[in-house]
């Protein structure tokens, strides 16, 4: 008896840190019936988490080792480029993932989890991307390598504006979110040092980087359908799959829209499409296991995987229609041509004649 009269005049000394309790419990409560209702056993959480994380830190030090000293040097001389790349990616993703979550009137966490990952920098994926669309490689790679940069303190600024939407702001690990986005510098920056005094080794550790990720996306997968069960088809809901579709697909638009309205190149401004819709999911998604409670969080830290694989899609589908574009854009020339050739001849041999 007596110690329950101590107990409650401690918690009421307190009225922030027990607010803060009652709203986590009733996230906890509120969501358990639409993100899960098994935890993970605590030897499958702390090896998903482990791995996330091990895969993480090669996949920056592989990203890192894209990014050269002198083309960043270069764009920050001439930031127009930069400039408007950033404003696209840390601009429209946000406000995006902000009016998707309200548009389909999400539960609190599962609004979070959605936030979270239109905040994430710009990833590896991006490049290859761009790459594939004969982008701007040069922009590509210093965009993501500022946007990884100005994570550390644009992603917890537009949480924290963003999560007030939802009165979340006091719930969300903000903290953790930062310690996270200092750890992925360090490999970051180790792969930039490998790249600057051993640049035979780069192309080399950059293939094996996307090579882990890739099967890393796959085995996570299935050991957390293991792990929980049924409740993973929380993360193949109708609206967690019409978000995952739309987020990537307003960023590829609005990225070549707003690089046209500033008058970029054709391929900077695909360039800039790609590195908007594309989303650093490794981060993500590490973030979502690490920073919150297994409990809480559920399987929706898979949800930037399934963004990862519709952005994929949409990628790919406008890769192949920029080539066949190309195709018959050259075919079109070459009978211009053609044309143009047999006339000349026509007309020089009527003038033999």
């Amino acid at each position: 008896m007596e110690g329950t009269m101590d107990h409650t005049p401690h918690q009421s000394s307190d009225p922030e840190l027990w607010q803060n309790s009652i709203i986590l419990c009733n996230l906890t409560a509120d969501n358990t019936s639409s993100v899960s209702t098994d935890v993970m056993s605590p030897v499958i959480d702390k090896t998903i988490s482990i791995l996330m994380i091990i895969v993480l830190f090669i996949t920056m030090v592989s990203m890192g080792c894209t990014m050269e000293v002198s083309k960043i040097k270069h764009h920050i001389v001439k930031p127009k480029g930069v400039a408007i790349a950033l404003l696209a990616q840390y601009g429209v993703m946000p406000l995006t993932a902000f009016c998707l979550a309200k548009a389909f009137q999400l539960p609190e966490i599962t609004a979070v989890v959605v936030l979270i990952c239109g905040c994430c920098p710009g990833g590896a994926l991006s490049n290859l991307l761009a790459l594939a669309l004969q982008g701007d490689m040069n922009l590509s790679i210093v965009m993501t390598s500022c946007s990884t940069l100005l994570a550390l303190g644009m992603m917890p600024l537009l949480l924290y504006l963003y999560c007030q939407g939802f009165n979340l702001q006091s719930v969300v690990p903000y903290v953790d979110i930062i310690i996270s986005l200092i750890l992925i510098l360090v490999p970051c920056g180790a792969g930039i040092l490998i790249n600057y005094f051993r640049p035979q080794y780069s192309k080399t550790i950059t293939k094996a980087g996307v090579a882990i990720m890739m099967i890393s996306v796959v085995v996570v997968g299935i050991i957390t359908t293991v792990g929980v069960g049924g409740s993973i088809l929380t993360v193949l809901s109708p609206n967690l799959m019409a978000i995952g579709a739309l987020m990537p697909f307003i960023g590829y638009s609005f990225g070549y829209i707003i690089s046209s309205l500033f008058r970029l190149s054709q391929p900077e401004r695909r360039t800039v499409a790609m590195e908007t819709g594309c989303q650093n999911i490794q981060l993500c998604s590490t973030i979502l296991k690490v920073a919150f409670p297994s409990a809480v969080i559920g399987p929706l830290f898979l949800f930037p995987m399934v963004y990862a694989s519709l952005q994929l899609i949409e990628a790919l589908a406008l890769i192949v229609l920029f080539r066949c574009h190309q195709r018959f854009t050259r075919k079109e020339k070459e009978t211009y041509k053609l044309a143009t050739t047999r006339d000349t001849l026509k007309d020089s041999s009527a003038g033999t004649v």
